[in-house]
């Protein structure tokens, strides 16, 4: 199976970041959702994340960061810089910041991802207004 990155559903546009989710592509951990993500420098998805678990992305992620620089924070503060060519897996406990424009492409628990981008949704509404 494949897809074009543009071609998958947008499902959030804001602040800076586009979110593309494509549910049931696949299946590992259950069933996986293939994630397109463009971030400008300098988003931080930590405000989204307020009011979850440690405030922070309770799916796990793996995949490739295809340009730019994003910091990932987990629970307990531990940083690391994942750099355009990395291949990744963030467990679930993170929060991401972007230190330059980014592109990356995740693959994540389709379940678990739903319901943590549902709340980044509400959150949005809440601070934008």
């Amino acid at each position: 199976m494949r897809t074009r990155g543009d071609d998958i559903p947008v499902v959030m546009d804001a602040l800076g970041a586009t979110a593309r989710h494509l549910p049931d592509f696949g299946t590992a951990v259950g069933t996986l959702a293939a994630e397109h993500y463009r971030l400008e420098a300098g988003v931080d998805v930590s405000p989204l994340l307020e009011g979850l678990e440690d405030d922070h992305c309770q799916a796990p992620h793996w995949g490739y960061i295809v340009s730019g620089k994003v910091t990932v924070t987990y629970t307990g503060g531990d940083q690391e810089t994942c750099v355009a060519g990395d291949v990744v897996h963030w467990p679930a406990g993170h929060t991401v910041r972007a230190d330059d424009d980014t592109e990356m492409v995740l693959f994540s628990p389709q379940v678990d991802h739903q319901a943590v981008m549902a709340h980044m949704g509400q959150r949005l509404e809440v601070l934008t207004g």
